[in-house]
């Protein structure tokens, strides 16, 4: 019952950490949640349970490196392979060798194989403490992908190094060609053993859905076990559990649109189910992390054999070694003092520095204390903050740059574009999933208002808004001069009647009309994307309707003209029209789907139904995930999120809102 109560205060502490960040924006929430964590650890009757190392590794570290592994894009990673090996095996040894001896120089009564291990377990950087960084400081993308690669990668290299220190301290012996081999096996072995076990549960996803099994529980149940279960075989065969996942996660995201494409609703529950176990394990490793600081602190504080001042001085010292080692590391890469800077100030530890700490052994072999353990400890949580604080106050200094004057507000207006792009998409996405034989109707109408919303949308981008439609009233003609060659080439062949093919080209003739009227600018695309609607609407005129004898012939031809004019559209398109194109596109292929369906736009609304209001929610909530995610891996500020998402309760609202009006009409 005590651990039920202290997991239900630290779930109530990360769900008030995010509170506190909203007043204090400016503050990270890793750091108010541990500053929470240390609050929490003086709590009379709190519960409080000893750090396990082993459990942390798997129970927090696993799923939130195989997630790491899922979302960082694997082009970018290779681009930047030999950079990030050089971070995560290069910089990680070149610290040990370099801060070890430099540690002892300054606490002699930690021994050198001692201090090669606190060296060791410093020079990691934690992928869960640069990922924090993300939402709020706006890096260049290649730093932020280096340092996601770095973090990745070098927590194996930095913990088996200090397990060898480790034992080299306890046991008195130390074989440096078997510390090599035993690394290169445990490294290798690792990843070998997560790609192939990633391959397997892949396989036996793909299995169930050939057998029909397409229960997204199930799926989802599966996809939450595999970190878990790949970290632990590895680790069963002494190999390392940290790389297994990592790799398991890269083979998912390989395979992931392939497995996931055909189920849009399975990637909206794992996305959101994600979102949820990610935003409480992160918020449980820096609570932990608090919880610890007191007793690691009080150790040292209170004993008389340490000045605390001078104490105060190791970690200050230490911290200036390893950042001008990173510094001048990174600097002698790629010679950008600008980008050797802010690597160096990015490069956070986290809570798994002092899990690692906390694994040292209480004695020796001859059943001596460890030496220094407790100063150990307390440096590697001094560490820990410092990193924490000086990134999260110089790095925003250092990437908020002066622009030039109009600069910035573009550059705003053209990043909120392309985010609500982004977000309607994932919208349109999730109702053409939910298209089924009895809800074919409401996903059409839905269909077209998000097709309509996506054309609108791409056209603010033009920075002139008229010169914008005139690019698009000029796709429209050349795409209706292909319909027309098209009709004609059925009229020689015979396929239709002369009198058919005049009210195809009557039709195509009124569209033309609308589109050159130059009175109409601004509402051409809405009038052109009717026209054929109203067109079948007007029965009493003799025009087409899916109930004409001939309607078959008319919509067969029409269909062969459409994918003509998007093939024509398709070679039209160059960079400056790329917009302009895909919207048009999108609006033919949008026609196309009411045609297969025999439904056009353009008929009366009827009052919406229960199942329309469903999909437009299952919608909404798609968007919602869009925005998280994109907030998440940093392509999104916390301001541009919050604009996203209160455009999105306004759509929410007025949905209700005209549900209300419906019900007492």
């Amino acid at each position: 019952m005590e651990l039920f109560i202290m997991v239900l205060m630290l779930l109530v502490l990360i769900g008030l950490s995010n509170v506190i960040n909203r007043f204090i924006p400016f503050v990270p929430v890793p750091l108010i949640q541990i500053a929470l964590g240390v609050a929490a650890a003086y709590m009379p009757g709190l519960y409080h349970v000893p750090l396990n190392p082993e459990l942390f590794l798997v129970l927090f570290i696993a799923p939130l490196l195989f997630n790491d592994g899922k979302i960082t894009p694997r082009d970018e990673l290779w681009k930047l392979r030999g950079f990030i090996l050089l971070m995560a095996l290069g910089l990680v040894f070149a610290t040990i060798l370099i801060a070890g001896p430099f540690i002892h120089w300054l606490i002699p009564a930690i021994p050198l194989s001692a201090a090669f291990a606190l060296a060791a377990i410093l020079s990691p950087t934690d992928a869960v403490a640069v990922g924090s960084l993300s939402g709020r400081v706006k890096l260049p993308g290649k730093i932020m992908r280096l340092l996601e690669g770095e973090a990745l990668m070098n927590d194996a290299s930095g913990l088996v190094a200090f397990n060898f220190a480790i034992m080299a301290t306890v046991s008195g012996q130390f074989s440096l060609p078997k510390a090599i081999g035993s690394f290169i096996v445990i490294a290798a072995g690792g990843l070998l053993i997560g790609a192939l076990l990633g391959f397997m549960i892949i396989w036996l996803r793909v299995f169930l859905r050939r057998l029909g099994i397409e229960d997204v529980t199930l799926h989802m149940l599966i996809i939450i076990l595999t970190p878990f279960l790949i970290y632990l075989a590895a680790e069963e065969f002494h190999l390392s559990g940290i790389l297994a996942v990592v790799a398991a996660g890269v083979v998912h995201a390989v395979e992931r649109d392939r497995l996931e494409s055909s189920s849009y609703r399975l990637r909206v529950v794992s996305d959101s189910t994600w979102s949820v176990i990610l935003f409480s394990l992160n918020g449980f490793v820096f609570l932990l992390l608090g919880l610890e600081i007191p007793g690691v602190v009080v150790k040292i504080w209170e004993d008389p054999a340490y000045r605390n001042g001078q104490v105060i001085g190791y970690i200050l010292v230490i911290t200036a070694v390893l950042m001008t080692l990173r510094f001048l590391w990174v600097w002698a890469t790629d010679r950008e003092i600008r980008s050797a800077l802010l690597t160096a100030l990015s490069g956070v530890r986290g809570a798994l520095t002092l899990s690692a700490a906390f694994s040292i052994p209480l004695i020796l072999a001859d059943g001596s204390p460890f030496p220094e353990r407790s100063l150990i400890l307390f440096i590697c949580a001094g560490v820990i903050l410092l990193t924490l604080i000086s990134a999260s106050v110089l790095l925003p200094l250092l990437t908020c740059r002066p622009e030039e004057p109009g600069t910035d507000t573009r550059d705003r207006i053209e990043e909120e574009r392309s985010a609500r792009i982004q977000v309607l998409s994932a919208g349109l996405r999730s109702v053409r999933e939910e298209m089924d034989d009895e809800n074919t109707p409401e996903v059409l109408e839905l269909i077209s208002d998000y097709s309509r919303r996506l054309q609108q949308t791409r056209l603010e981008g033009k920075s002139d808004f008229g010169e914008g439609w005139k690019a698009a009233v000029g796709i429209r003609l050349e795409a209706l001069k292909t319909e027309r060659r098209v009709a004609e080439e059925w009229l020689l062949d015979k396929k239709i009647s002369q009198e058919l093919a005049d009210r195809f080209q009557s039709s195509l003739s009124q569209m033309e009309l609308i589109l050159t009227n130059r009175l109409k600018v601004k509402i051409l695309l809405i009038l052109a994307r009717s026209a054929l609607s109203r067109m079948l609407k007007r029965s009493r005129k003799g025009l087409m309707t899916p109930s004409h004898p001939s309607w078959d012939t008319f919509k067969a031809l029409k269909l062969e003209a459409i994918n003509a004019a998007i093939e024509q559209m398709k070679h039209l398109e160059t960079q400056d029209n790329k917009d302009t194109v895909h919207s048009v596109i999108a609006d033919y292929r949008d026609m196309e789907l009411h045609l297969q369906n025999d439904r056009y736009r353009g008929s009366s609304r009827s009052k919406p139904s229960l199942k329309s209001r469903e999909l437009e929610l299952k919608a909404i909530q798609a968007e919602r995930n869009e925005i998280q995610r994109m907030y998440e891996q940093g392509d999104i500020d916390r301001n541009l999120a919050g604009i996203l998402r209160m455009n999105v309760n306004y759509r929410e609202a007025s949905m209700f809102a005209s549900k209300t009006v419906h019900a007492e009409a």
